[in-house]
């Protein structure tokens, strides 16, 4: 178990690597001049010559790399001050550390991230084991023509209908927010249930319809049979059995859901006007924020290339064969 979770977690280190020196490349060597691009209309002298101190564009495009990922480890001094590890450079727009803002945006998404997971994690996977044991009935036809409807439904048409009926019409809910958990939990809760409901919308479709499919295909596996033919009870043989080999899809798609999600749900908080790292990455590109976009996009290659690896975890744990091969 050991050496396997090594082989992944080597694997995914050299994949970040790629990652970063693929994304470096495209951001700081294709254009013609990044301080330029940077520095944007207004551009003065001065401002140019700043920017391109930070960025160090006299030296080779390898040199440039090599600095930035020592940067990350050990620090670095820029024109604006010192950038103490893990440094990933200053805004061009604010001046402000770039790691220090993607923590300060992570909270919100992480709150976004694992209470809209938990939501449609149970939601999803529930409807869609009841569909499997109720084959053929009519709740397995409600709830997968409902799939169906929920999963062509889209996020910036949903949220703005929740939040005029159940905010300001009904006043049921109070105008989506992100306040601190240690703080005020039952603001935190009340303030991020319509976003969490809104955004679990199309991934409870889409596990709905996943959890029905694997669940009946893994009740017609032979060991299941046998459970079946040995007079365990259909309680037994659904959970015990068909329910944990029915698992591993399911891992692998939210696994790849989740990291993404912890990169920035970008619809979502422009939506609801969540303050997270989509949000921060869409500023990003709209104010050629180099620095700050490499960052966000550095930070959320690594939350997806973990969650993966924790899912390689996961399989290990539910199949044992995962763990010999």
């Amino acid at each position: 178990m050991l050496r396997f979770l090594i082989r992944r977690s080597l694997g995914a280190v050299v994949i970040l690597l790629i990652i970063s020196a693929l994304t470096f490349f495209l951001f700081y060597s294709i254009p013609r001049d990044p301080a330029l691009l940077a520095c944007g209309k207004n551009c003065t002298p001065d401002a140019l010559k700043v920017i391109r101190e930070n960025m160090g564009i006299d030296k080779p495009v390898p040199a440039q790399y090599w600095e930035y990922m020592i940067g990350i480890f050990t620090g670095r001094d820029f024109a604006v001050g010192p950038c103490p590890a893990p440094c990933l450079g200053y805004s061009f727009v604010d001046d402000s550390p770039v790691w220090e803002t993607i923590l300060d945006r992570f909270p919100t998404t992480l709150s976004l991230a694992l209470g809209g997971s938990v939501v449609f994690l149970v939601v999803g996977l529930g409807s869609g084991m009841l569909a499997a044991a109720k084959r053929g009935t009519l709740v397995d036809k409600v709830f997968s023509a409902g799939s169906l409807v929920l999963s062509s439904m889209q996020i910036y048409f949903i949220g703005p209908l929740v939040i005029a009926l159940f905010v300001y019409q009904l006043e049921w809910l109070q105008q989506p927010r992100y306040v601190e958990f240690t703080s005020d939990p039952v603001g935190w809760f009340s303030g991020l249930f319509l976003p969490w409901c809104v955004l679990s919308i199309i991934f409870t479709a889409e596990y709905t319809r996943m959890s029905r499919s694997t669940m009946i295909e893994q009740l017609q596996e032979d060991h299941v049979r046998t459970a079946r033919a040995k007079g365990l009870s259909r309680r037994t043989v659904f959970f015990r059995y068909a329910w944990r080999g029915s698992l591993i899809p399911i891992v692998t798609i939210f696994g790849i859901h989740l990291g993404s999600l912890f990169g920035g749900a970008m619809i979502t908080e422009f939506t609801f006007t969540l303050p997270g790292l989509g949000r921060l990455a869409v500023q990003s590109v709209l104010n050629t924020d180099l620095p700050m976009l490499m960052g966000v996009m550095l930070f959320a290659a690594s939350a997806i290339i973990v969650c993966n690896v924790v899912v390689d975890a996961v399989y290990a744990f539910i199949d044992p064969r995962v763990r010999l091969s």
